[in-house]
């Protein structure tokens, strides 16, 4: 649907340019997989030098949080024009969950 709009007449000019956006593409890709590699590790790092817990969940959670935008921006392409409804979709299911999860909690905790 994206390279639609690619055609430009001239095969070899096409061809070049989904070659250099191809490997811009995957460039962008290994180095996301590179960072939450990198993440992983950092997690580990933290559970096996012994910090606290009340140190280490929290940020073992926001390293994973860290590693799920990537993975739908990079992973999933979601930064890609064309990508408007998922988009929607995914961010009304995590406020949702969000504000349910809040609800729950003051329920309980009140």
């Amino acid at each position: 649907m994206e390279n639609q709009h690619l055609n430009s007449g001239n095969p070899r000019v096409d061809y070049e340019y989904r070659r250099r956006r191809s490997a811009e593409e995957m460039r962008h890709q290994v180095i996301a997989f590179a960072i939450s590699i990198f993440l992983t590790l950092i997690a580990f790092g933290a559970v096996y030098a012994g910090f606290d817990k009340w140190f280490v969940v929290p940020f073992i959670l926001l390293l994973a949080l860290v590693q799920v935008i990537f993975q739908l921006y990079y992973f999933m392409h979601m930064s890609h024009k064309g990508h408007e409804a998922p988009q929607l979709f995914i961010y009304g299911g995590i406020i949702i969950g969000f504000v349910t999860v809040v609800c729950f909690l003051t329920i309980v905790w009140w």
